[in-house]
């Protein structure tokens, strides 16, 4: 692979981590936790025991991070969220 290669393959790897968003649904006191299992299940297309696992990291860690992607889509995962009624935001992955 030539220089002018390498450099485009760094650019577009720097490129795609630097649009690499994530999703977190974060701890509330109001959602029971089989309600946040089935939301997980029903948007995330979760298999039940992983839609567990997540509530389970949201309930004892306060946070879980449900999707990774663009900004774009993170912030459709976030308004979704929204509408379940469960407190969501999105970053920058790895901040």
């Amino acid at each position: 692979m030539g220089t002018q290669e390498q450099t485009e393959v760094a650019s577009q790897s720097g490129t795609r981590l630097a649009d690499s968003w994530v999703t977190i649904v974060w701890n509330d006191p109001v959602n029971l936790m089989s309600y946040v299992t089935r939301v997980f299940q029903e948007y995330f297309a979760l298999p039940r025991s992983e839609a567990e696992a997540r509530m389970r990291e949201v309930h004892e860690q306060g946070r879980s991070v449900l999707s990774t992607g663009s900004r774009e889509q993170m912030e459709v995962d976030v308004q979704a969220m929204h509408s379940y009624g469960l407190w969501a935001t999105l970053q920058r992955s790895g901040e």
